[in-house]
């Protein structure tokens, strides 16, 4: 994991994520809505929606589109017939990639995966072919600004983080899958707002990608993005220093 810059990472998705607002809006609407579905719209008792919503602020949605998307879910549960399906493969150089749709059209969703493995110089593998590679870690990053770093380290740690470290501009705090929304609600009591906050996949080993692969690589990663299908791409590319996407 040397070298990786998480930093730079969400520099760039940031980018992208401004100039895509309103699909990343509707994605995290989707989110909103099977959560609701599977759990009810009371975010007292739905811990999973309690987390799709701290995602939803992490990525500026406004807090009108959030309850509107929770409502209008808890008011149409019958219309909901989303599944999730996840795919995995290749990319240039051997990167690998998980894909997480929420779909309610499986040949659609496939095709159209495939489709951007192979425009992007990948290819789509069998189901657990690249798993193995991830381990699913919950991931809360702060922006460092004028934040106590031993302070916030024991106020992680404390509400049961598994790992605190600092990188460029940001803390990093990571978390057991089932610890995540714990520790989560207990920054948040102490006023922390975060850049991300989600349960992902995280590659083990991250795999150096050179300019041309990375030109590929980036094709692949916004044909996925553009998908509304959808949700999730987690990958094990790291990217030439100072590429801009």
């Amino acid at each position: 994991m040397s070298g990786h810059s998480k930093w730079h990472n969400i520099q760039a998705k940031k980018g992208k994520m401004d100039s895509k607002r309103g699909k990343v809006f509707t994605k995290i609407g989707k989110e909103l809505m099977m959560a609701v579905k599977n759990g009810g719209g009371n975010l007292d008792t739905n811990a999973r929606l309690r987390d799709v919503v701290a995602k939803a602020k992490a990525a500026n949605m406004p807090n009108d589109n959030i309850q509107r998307a929770i409502k209008k879910a808890s008011g149409e549960l019958g219309a909901v017939n989303f599944e999730t399906i996840v795919y995995e493969g290749y990319g240039p150089s051997g990167v690998a990639v998980i894909v997480e749709t929420l779909t309610d059209n499986k040949n659609r969703s496939a095709g159209n995966v495939r489709s951007a493995f192979t425009k992007g110089g990948g290819n789509m593998g069998t189901s657990g072919c690249v798993g193995f590679m991830f381990q699913q870690k919950g991931e809360i990053i702060i922006e460092k600004e004028d934040q106590d770093e031993d302070e916030l380290m024991m106020m992680a740690l404390d509400a049961g983080a598994e790992d605190f470290s600092a990188e460029d501009e940001v803390f990093v705090i990571t978390t057991a899958p089932e610890d995540f929304g714990t520790v989560r609600e207990a920054l948040e009591e102490k006023g922390m707002e975060f850049l991300e906050a989600e349960v992902k996949m995280i590659p083990d080993t991250y795999t150096e990608i050179n300019e041309e692969d990375a030109k590929k690589f980036q094709k692949m990663l916004d044909l996925l993005e553009d998908d509304d299908d959808v949700q999730n791409i987690w990958h094990s590319a790291e990217f030439p220093e100072g590429w801009e996407g």
